[in-house]
């Protein structure tokens, strides 16, 4: 049966100088030369696929020193209209974490909180109906959990991510319903523990086949019906059907080479 879409708010910035010169996952090589203007026109045909869907983007201006701020989920957390910010494990993003809570600022966010520890925004901090699942092990700190728990006043759970291909928590999980709790992941991103602990608050999720979550599928957003996902993941298609999902495959190729899909050039804005 198919399911109901609810309207978004998004927050996205252009990859008007996007390119790969360093590397700080496995995902990079800049050896690999990047097609601007093809990262341009496929970041322009998820924003308007927003857009026709009747969501509101909302964009971010982007700057010739920060080259990774097309991938703007990583720039903060925003639930309940409250803004947890940022803070970079890597120099070379570190930047980007001002540049974030200046927006949030000066577009009208009042609770707006420069975190202690390192998070990597939405990278890390997925939310549910009843948790916020938080991964820890390449980037963000065990520590960041806590901060969110005590900022959001929601309970926080602790996933391990232990392969360095899935260095954040949306390269390995995607949150398809966040009213119901319902979720898909690649369980061979996580610890033995952290499967345990799916398994039990999730028992009926979807689970993704190496292949899909290997052409990162699972770093992908959903409105409660309309699944946004890589095109290659195409084991995933006829089982989000089958839920009720309508998905929809998205063309992210040249971005992939920083590391990221659908998900991480979306951050949330949730009121």
């Amino acid at each position: 049966m198919p399911r109901d879409a609810s309207p978004r708010r998004y927050l996205m910035c252009p990859p008007a100088h996007f390119k790969v010169t360093y590397s700080i996952n496995p995902w990079m090589d800049p050896a690999k030369p990047v097609d601007l203007p093809l990262a341009l026109t496929q970041w322009e045909d998820l924003r308007d696929r927003y857009l026709a869907l009747g969501h509101t983007v909302e964009l971010l201006e982007p700057r010739i020193d920060l080259p990774d701020m097309v991938f703007a989920a990583n720039g903060a957390t925003v639930i309940d209209g409250r803004v947890l910010g940022a803070r970079f494990a890597h120099a070379e993003r570190a930047a980007e974490a001002a540049v974030h809570r200046a927006w949030f600022r000066a577009h009208g966010f009042t609770d707006v909180r420069e975190p202690d520890h390192v998070n990597e925004g939405e990278g890390d901090f997925a939310v549910t109906a009843s948790y916020i699942l938080a991964g820890r092990g390449f980037r963000s700190s065990p520590l960041s959990h806590d901060e969110a728990q005590e900022f959001f006043g929601r309970p926080v759970i602790g996933l391990d991510l232990v392969d360095p291909r899935y260095y954040h928590l949306d390269t390995a999980l995607c949150v398809l319903d966040d009213a119901a709790d319902e979720i898909m992941y690649y369980p061979g991103a996580f610890s033995p523990g952290s499967r345990s602990v799916l398994r039990r608050l999730f028992p009926g999720a979807l689970i993704a086949e190496e292949d899909d979550a290997a052409a990162l599928g699972l770093n992908a957003v959903s409105d409660g019906r309309h699944v946004l996902l890589p095109q290659a993941a195409v084991g995933l298609f006829r089982p989000l059907r089958e839920r009720g999902f309508e998905p929809i495959g998205m063309d992210l190729g040249e971005l992939l080479k920083g590391g990221g899909s659908v998900k991480c050039c979306t951050q949330e804005l949730r009121a």
